[in-house]
């Protein structure tokens, strides 16, 4: 590798770091790359002199000058994240310390019937990015987290957007008309990048994030790293045929893990036990098609104790944990996390999903996993979102 190259990939992997790490010194760094410190402080200059990092004081120091404390500017760019489940869509603007500069703005938005996606899609970015009041050239990128089949190398979603004019991809139509690179995946891979980054996941090289919501997405970290699989499709956990229940699927199969713990079968299941007469805080409140309301309603009788609820949740819990007692015995992880929108019920979810892993897993495989709920929780898709755009673009920023 000639120097020209070895000097960017130093700049890019420094940005890198301090975007993970926040602060770190000259010395930190030089450590973290490998490199002696001479190096490391000369890469260090030519990031300050071009406005990307910053001095942010001295460290501690058990004796001796005090060492200089770097991070990134937080403000030399900005990040338009964008957070997809199947009936809404978050929209943010992130600097690079993650900070959420402007209000989120939250849509409805239904993936299985709408029709016009990308348009919609576009007319808000358009929003967001205009009431920013930045130019083009200080946002990163837009990242873009999407249940589905997500192509992420080549913009496509294979599941819900499938109707775009001249056969465009779904990236190559935002990115032109904006004309700012654009970054779509998954996004259960989307939240288990951020669990890596910033969340429980930080220090673990083997670890299984579930993410709990209309879905029951995975996001597997092995050895340190995101794996997609060959085609990037890897971690389709809602759709393990582990039942023999007779339900169809999303995905149009019989029986699987989704059918039995999803947002939608808890909402159908505490609509059915209502119609049969059963009290709950949620009988005069739940209401055909508004799937993003009822979830609202459901979080609320949950954390007031209502007890249909709880039933609800616990027997989901269980049989989430009964696909997690699967997982355990194939990759053998240090750490399971739940995260997503479902983390937000908190810790009442660990006592079903242990009690299933008790059950179900030999004992030498599970008893030294550490099962945990995400504290990114609702925040998760948006920070890996932007975790997405700044792996990708620091390639092209030297």
């Amino acid at each position: 590798m000639d120097n020209a190259l070895k000097q960017k990939l130093y700049l890019k992997t420094i940005f890198n770091l301090l975007y993970e790490h926040r602060y770190l010194s000259g010395f930190d760094l030089s450590k973290k790359i490998g490199k002696s410190l001479t190096l490391t402080n000369s890469v260090i200059s030519k990031l300050v002199n071009i406005g990307l990092i910053v001095e942010a004081g001295l460290a501690e120091s058990s004796g001796g000058r005090k060492p200089i404390v770097y991070s990134l500017n937080s403000e030399a760019y900005y990040i338009v994240t964008v957070s997809m489940d199947q009936f809404s869509a978050q929209f943010g603007l992130l600097d690079l310390a993650n900070n959420v500069i402007l209000p989120i703005e939250t849509i409805n938005i239904s993936l299985n019937t709408c029709r016009n996606l990308h348009e919609i899609l576009l007319l808000n970015l358009e929003k967001i990015i205009s009431s920013s009041n930045f130019k083009e050239k200080r946002i990163l990128g837009i990242g873009v987290a999407m249940p589905g089949f997500v192509d992420s190398k080549n913009g496509i979603n294979y599941s819900f957007v499938n109707e775009l004019p001249k056969k465009d991809t779904l990236r190559n139509y935002i990115q032109d008309n904006l004309n700012i690179p654009v970054f779509i995946d998954n996004d259960s891979s989307i939240i288990a990048l951020a669990e890596k980054k910033f969340g429980l996941a930080k220090d673990t090289k083997n670890a299984m994030v579930v993410n709990f919501g209309w879905g029951i997405g995975l996001g597997i970290i092995s050895n340190g790293e995101l794996y997609r699989g060959e085609d990037g499709f890897a971690g389709e956990f809602s759709h393990i045929p582990l039942f023999n229940n007779n339900k169809i699927c999303s995905c149009g199969k019989i029986g699987c893990l989704e059918t039995e713990t999803s947002f939608s079968f808890i909402l159908e299941k505490l609509m059915s036990f209502i119609d049969e007469g059963r009290p709950s805080l949620l009988a005069k409140k739940l209401r055909e098609n508004e799937n993003t309301a009822n979830l609202a309603a459901f979080f609320r009788a949950v954390e007031s104790g209502d007890l249909l609820s709880l039933e609800v949740l616990s027997e989901a819990a269980y049989n989430i944990g009964r696909g997690i007692a699967i997982l355990i015995h194939i990759f053998n992880p240090k750490k399971i996390i739940i995260s997503g929108k479902g983390a937000l019920l908190g810790n009442i979810l660990l006592p079903p999903i242990q009690q299933a892993i008790n059950e179900h897993c030999i004992n030498r495989l599970a008893s030294n996993i550490t099962l945990e709920i995400s504290q990114l929780k609702q925040n998760a898709e948006l920070i890996g979102a932007a975790c997405l755009v700044v792996d990708h673009m620091s390639e092209n920023l030297f």
